[in-house]
């Protein structure tokens, strides 16, 4: 395997962040976590190397067998670990056929719609267990007509299409992915009528941009032939049992009330190859699209038509319910059994999954050896830390969404923090995303850890130079990882951390064990680091007496968001008055608690243990609870499954991390609408968030009113 050696550096500094202060014994324990990793990137390419080996879809053969191995990996290392299952709806494709018709003298093309092996191959023997591409729920059925061309399918290239005089309604859309998650593609060509949708993976943003660019295996862009699945599901969880468990026998939606729903789509789409919609794009006429709707290097020009290029597109899928399987081990803590750190990546992948999402679940694999060899020297955890190993995430966050469901109670009471790995290694570049409290936490760890791709710097100084200072950390609004059911239906703090953005060949059948080696990350430097860094962080969060939560940083992000408000209801007669007073209040709650925090670690002393360890525990509940204060029961409007007001997705985007989410869907309606309903009903939202804002202070504050 893949072998080099890499030193790790903790930096120490007398000016070091009080966040980031624990005993001298547990120092030494996260010191040599830290140190674990010389010699670990070639356990780690094993551990990816077998995941691998074969395409894992959910609700496999393949998929149980990967479970299986994570297991027992787990066991081997002293690790108390279970499967959780489920029986959850899945969807599998049973046919599917595309015909274009061009104008004469061009004939008919029947597209053979499959992702093609190359020379030397070396999983050409498994290709064949690879699923026929298709959209996980995608609707079953027939949509015959000419071809729109719709940019990113985005609503607004769709005002755009309207502002060329093109209508869109009962053609089909050609859409390119990227920009928007594929579901709200789907939805967004509905809601302007379209029969049916063709979305491809662009040269252009997946091709190394056209020209005389090379692909994979030779390089590491899409093949012509590759096509980007997924699912077009708009929901999280099983789509049958929305809130609660998918048991064996549990109570399940009817197909007509899970359509009621409004987060299974309402027209049948295909994901198609950049060879193939290169094709239809060449049958498309009409008016010429703008420079930034254009493709690459020697790509035809894109016009937007419709037609005079017809397709039939034919999609028949089948609904299964199928056992799907969660891995969960459990390290119970020393002091606080009762008080959950949780780590979490899910296993199942479109196909092969080398990057999304088995260099996650190997680094987790890694963390549990590394945690293996601290208990061997004596370390045990203050908390309890859980390492979780989901199933049927690409369908929908469904492994995690029904454990969450099923669990919620607890959870809500005792989870620390969530810490998620989805794409561990993608290519190079640290990138973190975290709900605010948990960002100096971050900051401090990324010091600790030595730059893959550079040793002379930490993760962090080549973190601040990418982002060009200030250093920028996402937030987890979006819907697109096991995160979601944490942060936005119980309200858990939680941090995803990845290395490298989107890749070319996400979701393809070459998202495999040899891109990744070859370029992804070749010496596995870069999963070394991803599991000293979510390592670190976990013990943090396990050890250290007082959380290293700073709301400061919360009620910070929480002024930005409102000042980007004050435009956006100029002219509607609402007032962003208690929303700020909200703020205010949250931000003098997080100096105050800060101040308590540090008062009381001087008081205790550097060696000395806590004496009074319920004025300890008080103080961290009052840390660990605001987070879930942010939460209404209610939900957001149209969407209760989201009861988190302050991060959810965009209701146009699944990906897209909206502050304030319930308050910018209403201003988009009242902007159509114009209204003094629609603009009461934006002051409505502005008023329940204020009010979250106001229980989050006052938990901070731990006095009752």
């Amino acid at each position: 395997m893949f072998k080099a050696a890499i030193s790790s550096l903790i930096i120490i500094s007398t000016s070091i962040s009080f966040l980031f202060v624990s005993l001298p014994q547990k120092s030494y324990y996260h010191s040599l976590y830290i140190s674990n990793s010389l010699s670990d990137n070639e356990s780690i390419s094993n551990h990816l190397y077998i995941l691998t080996r074969r395409p894992h879809i959910a609700g496999s053969e393949a998929n149980a067998e990967a479970a299986a191995y994570v297991l027992s990996t787990l066991t081997s290392f002293n690790i108390p670990s279970h499967i959780a299952s489920y029986h959850t709806a899945l969807t599998y494709p049973e046919s599917r056929s595309l015909l274009l018709i061009r104008p004469p003298p061009d004939p008919p093309i029947n597209f053979s719609l499959q992702q093609e092996t190359y020379e030397g191959d070396p999983y050409a023997d498994v290709a064949s267990q690879v699923q026929p591409t298709f959209h996980g729920y995608a609707k079953s059925g027939t949509a015959v007509g000419p071809v729109v061309y719709v940019n990113y399918g985005r609503v607004e290239d769709y005002l755009t299409l309207k502002e060329m005089g093109v209508n869109v309604s009962g053609n089909v859309a050609l859409a390119r992915y990227g920009k928007i998650y594929r579901g709200d593609i789907v939805e967004n060509a509905y809601a302007e009528g379209a029969t049916g949708v063709l979305i491809f993976t662009d040269r252009k943003d997946y091709g190394g941009g056209g020209g005389d660019a090379k692909w994979f295996p030779d390089e590491k862009w899409m093949p012509p032939s590759g096509v980007q699945v997924g699912s077009v599901y708009n929901g999280a969880g099983d789509p049958t049992t929305p809130g609660w468990p998918s048991t064996e026998d549990c109570e399940r939606l009817s197909d007509e009330q899970v359509v009621d729903m409004g987060d299974v789509p309402l027209i049948p789409s295909l994901p198609i190859s950049w060879a193939d919609g290169d094709a239809i794009i060449r049958s498309i006429d009409g008016k010429v699209a703008g420079d930034d709707w254009q493709g690459g290097k020697g790509a035809p020009v894109y016009r937007v038509g419709p037609g005079p290029g017809i397709v039939n597109l034919t999609y028949k899928g089948k609904q299964v319910i199928s056992r799907i399987e969660n891995v969960i081990g459990i390290i119970e803590g020393a002091e606080e059994p009762d008080r959950f750190v949780i780590l979490g990546n899910h296993r199942d992948a479109w196909t092969f999954g080398a990057a999304d999402p088995n260099s996650g679940t190997a680094c987790l694999l890694e963390v549990a050896e590394r945690l293996y060899k601290l208990q061997k020297k004596g370390w045990k955890p203050r908390r309890t830390i859980i390492l979780c190993n989901w199933d049927a995430e690409e369908y929908g966050l469904i492994g995690s969404t029904e454990w969450v469901e099923e669990n919620r109670q607890m959870l809500a009471s005792r989870v620390v923090a969530y810490l998620n790995v989805d794409v561990a290694v993608a290519g190079a570049g640290f990138e973190a995303a975290a709900t605010p409290q948990l960002d100096e936490l971050l900051v401090q760890a990324a010091k600790q850890v030595l730059d893959p791709d550079n040793s002379s710097q930490s993760i962090y100084d080549s973190w601040i130079r990418s982002t060009n200072n200030p250093l920028k950390i996402e937030r987890l609004g979006g819907g697109g990882s096991d995160y979601a059911a944490f942060v936005q239906h119980i309200g858990v703090p939680a941090a995803d951390i990845a290395f490298g953005g989107g890749y070319p060949v996400y979701h393809s059948m070459y998202d495999d064990f040899i891109w990744m080696s070859k370029f992804g990350d070749p010496m596995f430097q870069r999963h070394v680091a991803v599991a000293s860094l979510w390592g670190l962080v976990a013990l943090k969060l396990a050890d250290d007496e007082v959380l290293p939560f700073n709301y400061l940083t919360y009620a910070l992000e929480l002024q930005k968001s409102a000042e980007d408000l004050k435009g956006e209801v100029l002219n509607g007669g609402v007032t962003l008055v208690p929303l700020l007073k909200s703020i205010n209040d949250l931000e003098k709650a997080a100096i105050k608690i800060n101040d308590e925090r540090k008062a009381l670690m001087e008081s205790k002393g550097w060696t000395s243990m806590w004496k009074d360890d319920r004025k300890v525990r008080e103080l961290n509940d009052r840390l660990m609870m605001a987070e879930r204060a942010f939460t209404d029961r209610e939900g957001l409007p149209g969407r209760p499954w989201y009861k988190h007001l302050i991060y959810a997705p965009s209701k146009h985007n699944d990906y897209g991390s909206k502050s304030f989410p319930g308050v910018d869907d209403a201003i988009e309606k009242a902007k159509g609408l114009n209204t003094t309903d629609s603009w009461h009903s934006v002051q409505h939202e502005i008023w329940r968030v204020s009010r979250v804002i106001t229980q989050a202070s006052l938990c901070l504050k731990g006095e009752l009113t």
